[in-house]
């Protein structure tokens, strides 16, 4: 698995674009910031096209189920992998998941 940095993507179920935020500066790939523990979660989503009468976009991520290295931290918190997977706030609740489409770099890999 490829550790998942700033520069990566991630989206919702529909293709809504996640709003990435690191929480260290001091490890980087490729001139990058790695994404550790928390870092997906309580992120903005948009442009998520799930939009109807009573049919909530999905708008923010919510906790990582799958995707943190066990085997690689910094400062104490687990690295991102490009498994890195959890649902969004949008409907049907606990129904749409946000997942990496691309870790944002192609030579770094890591076990979870």
């Amino acid at each position: 698995m490829k550790i998942l940095v700033l520069a990566g993507t991630t989206r919702c179920g529909h293709d809504g674009l996640v709003g990435p935020k690191a929480s260290q500066t001091w490890v980087r790939i490729g001139g990058s910031p790695v994404l550790v523990a928390h870092d997906p979660e309580g992120r903005p989503i948009a442009g998520c096209p799930n939009i109807g009468l009573n049919i909530k976009p999905c708008t923010n991520t919510l906790t990582v189920h799958t995707g943190y290295s066990g085997f690689i931290c910094i400062g104490e918190r687990g690295v991102c992998l490009d498994s890195v997977t959890g649902f969004t706030d949008g409907t049907p609740p606990g129904a749409v998941k946000y997942t990496v489409r691309s870790p944002g770099q192609s030579f770094t890999v890591a076990a979870s």
